[in-house]
């Protein structure tokens, strides 16, 4: 499972369970014929050297999340935000100093040596491409790390009523400066309607913020997301937060 906590205006980030990898997920079969309806679609700079996958394999790991290499900058109040897919070789040192923030890493739990960090996002970068970690980069500056992934084939699937095609998302804050001013609340916003722009098949945003973490809860809700319930999962009792595409106009 992929880390179950999201950013907050405080400075909190997700937290992970005590594996950081993401050999547990649910079980996506995906045959020969169904590979090949996806095409080729080049993506060997994903990970720290080229994508030695099939090129199929890698067509169908971007579809599983619509391509979010190709989403658009979009425009918020704090400044034009693009979703840039993380490259090990280039942004490891960056994300590996945030992971060692101790307001991020008490919920992250990837501090350490660089070689912690890379192994998280290698478990992503060389996986189906059901989980996608991206540099949050605000008027040109990258200044925070998201993961957009399909809750629906996430081991979170089993603790709440998952719909075909539900994305969560994960978000850390990297800079002290960006923190406590109402960013979070602004990206997660943006970030949910550039998911809903992209993903005409998605239904619903959802994240799993840690119930003690308040600040957090607020900044989801100010974001539209409403609470809609709680769930035992196996490292922390979470708030279910969930933004419906149905409702992202009044919200």
């Amino acid at each position: 499972m992929a880390p179950a906590d999201a950013y907050t205006d405080a400075g909190t980030g997700p937290a992970p369970p005590a594996d950081t990898g993401a050999e547990d997920t649910l079980d996506l079969e995906l045959s020969e014929e169904l590979l090949a309806l996806f095409g080729e679609d080049p993506q060997g700079d994903a990970g720290e050297a080229a994508d030695t996958r099939p090129m199929a394999s890698r067509a169908a790991s971007s579809d599983l999340l619509d391509h979010p290499a190709d989403w658009r900058p979009v425009t918020t109040p704090a400044g034009v935000l693009q979703l840039v897919p993380v490259r090990l070789e280039r942004d490891l040192a960056v994300l590996s100093r945030w992971m060692n923030d101790p307001a991020v890493a008490a919920f992250w739990e990837l501090s350490g040596p660089e070689a912690v960090t890379a192994a998280h996002l290698r478990a992503q970068l060389n996986g189906d491409g059901r989980s996608v970690p991206c540099l949050g980069v605000l008027a040109g500056v990258p200044m925070s790390y998201w993961e957009i992934y399909r809750a629906d084939l996430d081991p979170l699937a089993r603790h709440y009523p998952a719909r075909p095609h539900d994305t969560g998302i994960h978000l850390l804050i990297g800079g002290v400066n960006n923190r406590g001013r109402g960013v979070g609340t602004t990206l997660l916003r943006a970030v949910a309607d550039l998911v809903f722009d992209n993903r005409p098949r998605c239904a619903r945003v959802v994240a799993e913020p840690d119930l003690r973490n308040t600040p957090s809860v607020s900044a989801f809700l100010s974001a539209g997301f409403r609470f809609s319930a709680e769930l035992e999962l196996p490292d922390k009792r979470a708030a279910l937060m969930v933004r419906d595409r149905t409702h992202r106009a009044q919200l």
